[in-house]
């Protein structure tokens, strides 16, 4: 499998509540970041790094980015948890709670969460598999944080950590932070882990609840299973067909040779995952569309061309039937400047 067919994550609701608890505006995150306003869509996917450009945006526009992990962590409120997380929270004790987390949270990010027990010690390791460049300091730390806010509020026992290693460096004073933790934190290290003391992955959840996860278990493994089916051939598809596009329409036998199997085995396969090849290819263009958009460097007509159409008026019909706009206003929108009217003006109806 190749990064690129699942490096894809949806910006998490989350994300966008905390920086109103900071008065930051979305868009000035986002124009920081430079990324389209289009990642405000729930729909919109972004890749490691543009989520990472979100993050380090948001930490540069916060006064104190270590008090803010630690606000952002303590002000979780329980009843809010998406299910991937009420599932740890209501486990039985600790471990089970990071075992759980650690399988459940590649559902919505590409971010492998490693535990490792080792004499009287529990170091947890964050690795990205699809990351070109190192993880802003304030993500990491949020995400630390959370995890060993799980266990303090599961087991109702103030524990505390034993260190903290961050590969980053914080633009602030990290006290807040080792106040929180409970450890001294070092910066610059070679990995980011979180070390806790091993005792405390046997203490119970007061949490615990038996009835509910008996509900949200076999769900959530229902979703992760059909999830890692789905991205192993329907991602792969559709990474095939935009690595293609370019040359002009993809053929199915085309795909079907690279994925090493027949044009019938692969219908089926889409069938079984309730798609077509048909529907892949205009989610396909769909998608890059609005990333070739999203650069200002391209003109329309090049836009067209790395779509594999073979007319302009072809790609604007398509785009009027994606978002309801033209590509020119829909990219004056979106990357915030005033439209050039590219869109050809000898084609009625195209305006």
């Amino acid at each position: 499998m190749t990064s690129h067919s699942l490096d894809r994550i949806k910006i998490p609701a989350g994300f966008w509540k905390g920086l109103l608890q900071f008065n930051i505006a979305a868009h000035d995150v986002i124009r920081k970041a430079q990324l389209p306003l289009a990642v405000l869509n729930e729909t919109f996917v972004v890749n490691t790094a543009q989520f990472f450009a979100l993050w380090q945006a948001f930490s540069e526009l916060v006064n104190d980015p270590a008090d803010c992990i630690v606000k952002l962590t303590t002000g979780m409120q329980t009843a809010q948890l998406p299910p991937l997380v009420l599932a740890p929270y209501h486990s039985r004790d600790y471990r089970d709670a990071l075992i759980r987390m650690a399988r459940y949270k590649q559902m919505c990010v590409p971010e492998r969460i490693d535990i490792i027990e080792k004499g009287e010690l529990c170091a947890i390791e964050l690795e990205w598999p699809y990351a070109d460049q190192p993880e802003p300091p304030m993500l990491v730390g949020v995400i630390m944080a959370s995890l060993l806010e799980i266990g303090r509020r599961g087991s109702g026992y103030p524990m505390t950590a034993y260190a903290l290693e961050l590969s980053g460096h914080m633009s602030s004073n990290v006290e807040p932070l080792e106040k929180y933790f409970g450890c001294r934190i070092k910066l610059g290290a070679e990995r980011n882990r979180l070390t806790l003391y091993r005792s405390d992955l046997d203490r119970p959840f007061i949490s615990y609840n038996a009835e509910l996860l008996e509900i949200l278990t076999p769900a959530l493994d229902r979703s992760l299973n059909e999830q890692q089916r789905s991205k192993s051939i329907t991602e792969m598809v559709k990474w095939i067909m935009k690595r293609t596009l370019a040359s002009g329409r993809p053929d199915i036998h085309i795909v079907a040779s690279e994925l090493g199997m027949s044009d019938r085995t692969l219908q089926r396969r889409l069938t079984d995952n309730y798609t077509s090849f048909k529907q892949l290819l205009t989610e396909a263009r769909h998608e890059k569309a609005l990333e070739y958009l999203a650069d200002p460097t391209l003109d329309l007509k090049e836009v067209a061309f790395l779509l594999g159409y073979e007319d302009q008026s072809s790609f604007y019909r398509a785009f009027r039937l994606w978002e309801d706009d033209t590509p020119s206003n829909w990219r004056a929108v979106h990357l915030g400047f005033d439209a050039i009217s590219e869109d050809s003006p000898g084609m009625p109806g195209l305006h």
